[in-house]
């Protein structure tokens, strides 16, 4: 009986001490991957910001808040499509960042499609790749850093430049008691696109720049506390500056007209969310990377010993019984 039981418990082991390697380096880069019809929303806020007023004589002037909606939406028909052609899984983020003045009104609006694989982050170029309708191919990562992000530097995508320049990796940190990586990102001045969707109705960002010589220029320090495990953002914050340059604001000091400025974060209870919800996928990521397969190279090896010890108890009792007959027929024989 207890042979039978040393063999069963042996069979055991061996399929655990399989299954482990199988799980972490065959089903985990298969199963690990951004879901196609992810839905996000998220308010950013820059207090004591600086904001230009275009309905009063075109003046920049300190408001209370500006507040910046962003949400996120997968694309799960393109992706099909983009998977068709591609031969991988893909996800499309249909985004949109919405501003807002002081009384609610819209600033801009800046639409943007980002086109991804699903596993490692990767930029997947296809048609309908875009910010505010113009067509982009994304180098290096945006919005999300790759699971199991390293130590290093990366290649970061601007979307008011429209170009990836390197973030860099400053430093493990915590942030609300989670172990986090730390990036910078600094953008010199730089001239961007008008956006399409402006306060003023009527007019058209490129018209506007032709007849009038006016320019936007940007510059920025973007922020981002990274989860090193999913690779997703726990916190973001930039420091914006945007001012218009020639034309219309060449009578404004040193010909210069802030159309805003101001330190962007986080809204408290989207700040809070954001953790919860990636303390939750981090706990899922691992459980497939690491703690089912040592929980099941662990119970290979426990199941093991319990086989060894039946047997060699077997063995002995075994023994055991064969001198006693031994013993017993000397003992008759005599």
């Amino acid at each position: 009986m207890r042979r039978t039981a040393s063999l069963v418990l042996l069979a055991f082991a061996v399929f655990l001490a399989a299954l482990a390697p199988l799980l972490r380096w065959y089903a985990y880069p298969r199963l690990a991957k951004i879901p196609p019809g992810q839905y996000q929303e998220m308010v950013l806020e820059a207090k004591d910001a600086t904001l230009l007023d275009y309905t009063a004589g075109m003046q920049p002037k300190k408001v209370d808040k500006v507040t910046i909606v962003q949400t996120l939406k997968g694309n799960v028909e393109a992706s099909k499509e983009i998977e068709a052609s591609a031969g991988k899984d893909v996800v499309v983020w249909d985004t949109l960042t919405y501003i807002m003045g002081p009384d609610g009104k819209m600033v801009s609006q800046i639409p943007e499609r980002y086109i991804f694989d699903a596993h490692s982050q990767d930029p997947v170029h296809a048609t309908g790749e875009m910010v505010d309708g113009d067509p982009v191919q994304r180098q290096g990562i945006e919005f999300k850093w790759p699971f199991f992000t390293e130590p290093r530097d990366y290649l970061y995508f601007d979307a008011q430049t429209r170009t990836a320049s390197p973030i860099h990796y400053v430093g493990p940190r915590t942030y609300r008691g989670m172990d986090v990586y730390y990036y910078e990102q600094t953008l010199p001045w730089t001239k961007v696109a008008l956006p399409k969707k402006m306060p003023i109705e009527g007019i058209d960002p490129k018209t506007f720049e032709q007849s009038t010589g006016t320019s936007l220029w940007y510059q920025a320090k973007a922020m981002f506390w990274v989860d090193p495990v999913t690779g997703a953002p726990v916190n973001a914050e930039q420091v914006i500056e945007q001012e218009m340059r020639g034309g219309i604001a060449a009578g404004a000091p040193d010909g210069r007209l802030t159309v805003f400025a101001g330190h962007v974060k986080m809204r408290e209870d989207y700040a809070a969310y954001t953790v919860d919800l990636v303390k939750s996928n981090r706990t899922k990521v691992l459980a497939l990377h690491t703690y089912a397969p040592i929980g099941l190279a662990a119970g290979a090896l426990v199941l093991f010993g319990a086989a060894l010890w039946l047997e060699a108890r077997g063995r002995r009792r075994g023994g055991a019984q064969d001198g006693e007959a031994l013993t017993t027929r000397l003992t008759a024989d005599v």
